[in-house]
């Protein structure tokens, strides 16, 4: 039965206690994305009440995102994942506690969100500086696959294990409590993470830190000194804003007015959750030479949705292209974190992962509106053209950056300033 278990995970045992918790924590965000909704409207809420739940929990997340990524470079990075954890624990508990006993309220669900999208943008850029300290080198890529792999099945499981809890186990309520009984084996297998990379780290801590100003402007000169991390975050910042939306805004208008609906969005999105696990297994076992101009290319593929969804191939090739960019998606973001986990200084990695975060996950709202507004004007067919040719065209730059090309596999990120 060991010798099934992944490599990473038979030969790192902080690792497996890092991953451990996760893999249903995970699986919880996923099932309170799908009942979050619900929830809103099961206490007399509208669309609009859902959009204002949705953007109290995004909104805090962009805002701190920068400055937390400082502070997880400043503090225990260990320390800020637990004290994430109970908050989200405590939030959705709350939650729960009152959608049950029928008190909730619009405006409590939406406090609460926003209390949970804070401590979740605390959480996002300190597991990215953990990871690397709990593998070896060689690991650290099958450790990001895996890690990806743990999203691509919770994106396949999470709607299914929402939908029986909310329709056959209580309501929203129940798929609340669902997750905050993740987060509490969370911080139950956080709580002994300590390897010895980690007690030098803390060690080093425990300095005397410069002001926070001063972190600050530190670690965005880590970032514009790497014209691979500009390039990368410029590649980020137009597929999030631009093909994205054909995804989240234009694909299930153009399957409800031309094709059967929600049952050919079902199909085309599971076919790319597919593509996103193979994906993510094929990175457990190949390690490309040079990984950003592999995670480069594959972005060109990624970038392709937009011309995919308005194809008006039938809904099966659409589902099998959609699978491959799928598994370009997923390749691109584990070669990319691999990237960062293997060149970025231990000391400042938090801080750039931070802005990937921003010009990543900020710039999807933002893409939604100003995608929603072109299409009104332009109409469907015309806006996924200029998707295209904007999100593909930026993709092509990303390639085009000599650093990218040829920038070559580092080691731990401990220490290297490459």
């Amino acid at each position: 039965m060991r010798r099934l278990l992944p490599t990473v995970l038979r030969e790192e045992p902080q690792y497996r206690l890092l991953f451990g918790s996760q893999v249903l924590s995970v699986l919880g965000d996923r099932v309170t994305s799908v009942a979050l909704p619900f929830a809103v409207l099961s206490v007399g809420g509208g669309v609009r009440d859902v959009a204002l739940t949705s953007t109290a929990q995004f909104l805090p997340f962009v805002l701190l995102a920068i400055p937390a990524g400082v502070w997880a470079d400043r503090w225990d990075r260990k320390w800020i994942l637990i004290a994430s954890d109970v908050v989200r624990l405590v939030t959705q508990a709350l939650a729960a506690v009152l959608l049950l006993s029928g008190s909730a309220e619009v405006v409590h669900l939406a406090v609460l969100a926003a209390v949970f999208g804070s401590a979740d943008a605390f959480f996002a850029p300190a597991f990215t500086g953990l990871l690397p300290t709990t593998v070896s080198p060689g690991n650290l890529q099958p450790a990001n696959a895996l890690r990806g792999l743990t999203f691509s099945l919770a994106n396949v499981g999470g709607p299914v294990v929402a939908g029986v809890l909310i329709g056959f186990a209580g309501g929203p309520g129940s798929a609340l409590v669902f997750d905050a009984a993740t987060f509490l084996v969370s911080v139950v297998l956080l709580v002994p993470l300590r390897p010895a990379v980690v007690d030098r780290v803390v060690a080093q801590d425990e300095q005397p830190h410069s002001s926070f100003g001063t972190s600050l402007r530190e670690g965005w000169r880590e970032v514009r000194s790497r014209s691979w991390v500009l390039g990368y975050l410029g590649g980020f910042t137009a597929y999030h804003a631009v093909v994205l939306p054909a995804i989240f805004v234009i694909g299930p208008v153009l399957m409800a007015d031309h094709y059967d609906g929600a049952r050919s969005w079902a199909v085309i999105t599971a076919m790319f959750g597919i593509g996103n696990i193979v994906g993510d297994v094929l990175l457990l076992r190949w390690r490309p030479a040079y990984a950003l101009r592999v995670g480069a290319l594959m972005l060109v593929g990624a970038s392709c949705q937009a011309a995919i969804i308005g194809s008006q191939l039938p809904v099966w090739g659409i589902g099998l292209l959609e699978l491959l960019t799928g598994i370009c998606v997923t390749g691109t973001f584990t070669l990319w974190e691999t990237s960062l986990g293997e060149h970025i200084p231990l000391r400042a990695l938090s801080r750039v992962a931070s802005y990937d975060y921003l010009s990543s996950t900020g710039m999807i709202p933002l893409g939604n509106i100003l995608v929603g507004a072109l299409a009104a004007t332009l109409g469907v067919y015309p806006t996924l053209v200029v998707m295209t040719v904007v999100g593909i065209g930026a993709a092509l730059l990303v390639v085009s950056i000599p650093s990218v090309r040829h920038l070559p596999r580092g080691t731990a990120s401990a220490g290297s300033s490459a």
